[in-house]
C-alpha cells in the first residue's frame, strides 16, 4: 500500500518506519522538499521510503497519516492540498497542545470542539479518523511494550474509513478486541482532553511506557 506521512518529528518518523517495515511504500512530507530530517529518514529506511513536500506525501498516499504538531496541523494540511486528500482516509494522531505558557501545556481547543473536527471541517472531502493520540509513539506501533491487554481508541464519521484504520492498527500489533470505537469524530474531544492527564502520569511514573485499559 502507498502511504503518506505528514510530519518529520519523532512521531512521524516512528510511524513511517513501522509502515516501511510492514512492507508499505511511504513518502514523508514536510514544508520543504529538502528537509534534512526527512531526507535522513528516507535514506535510512530503504528503497520503499521517499520524502518530499506535504503535497507530495498527500498526493502519493492512498491513506495519509497526520503526525504534525497540533498547533501547525491545519496549516500543514492546507499545504498538503485539499484536492490531494479528497476521498482519502486521513488518520489524525495530533493533539491540540498549547506550549505558549510553558510546561505542562494546555489545550488550545477543548470541550465543545476538537482538533480532529477542525481538520474535518477544513477538509470536508477527506475521511478523518482520530486514533493513537492517547499514547507515546513507541506504544503506537508496538503495543507489546506494555504487558497485558490495553486499549486504543478510534473515532470518525466514516465507518469504512474507521475500518481501514482498524486494519492498520491490527497490522501494528493491536488485537481486534483492544480497539474501541468511540463513534463519531466529536469523540475526539474526549481523547484529546486526556492529554493533560497523560502528561501528568508520565511525570509521576517517569516513563511514557504506559496506557489505558478499560475494565468492565
Amino acid at each position: 500500500m502507498k502511504l503518506g506521512v505528514l510530519g518529520t518529528g519523532t512521531v512521524g518518523r516512528t510511524i513511517a518506519t513501522k509502515l516501511v517495515d510492514l512492507g508499505h511504500e511511504v513518502t514523508m512530507g514536510s514544508r520543504t522538499a529538502d528537509n534534512e530530517d526527512a531526507a535522513e529518514w528516507a535514506a535510512d529506511a530503504g528503497r520503499t521510503a521517499a520524502h518530499g513536500t506535504f503535497a507530495d506525501a498527500a498526493s502519493f498516499g492512498e491513506l495519509v497519516v497526520n503526525c504534525t504538531a497540533g498547533a501547525g496541523s491545519l496549516d500543514a494540511l492546507r499545504a498538503a492540498g485539499e484536492e490531494n486528500l479528497a476521498g482519502k482516509v486521513l488518520l489524525d494522531v495530533a493533539n491540540p497542545l498549547d506550549f505558549s505558557q510553558g510546561m505542562p501545556p494546555s489545550l488550545f481547543v477543548s470541550n465543545t470542539d476538537s482538533l480532529g473536527e477542525q481538520i474535518q471541517r477544513a477538509l470536508p472531502d477527506a475521511r478523518v479518523v482520530k486514533a493513537l493520540n492517547t499514547m507515546n509513539r513507541e506504544v503506537m506501533v508496538d503495543p507489546a511494550r506494555i504487558p497485558g491487554d490495553h486499549n486504543v481508541f478510534v473515532c470518525g464519521d466514516d465507518e469504512a474509513a474507521k475500518g481501514d484504520v482498524r486494519a492498520l492498527l491490527q497490522s501494528f500489533g493491536w488485537p481486534e478486541g483492544s480497539i474501541i470505537d468511540l463513534g463519531g469524530l466529536s469523540s475526539a474531544r474526549g481523547t484529546e482532553s486526556y492529554l493533560p492527564l497523560w502528561l501528568r502520569l508520565m511525570g509521576a511514573l517517569g516513563t511514557g511506557d504506559f496506557n489505558i485499559k478499560v475494565v468492565r
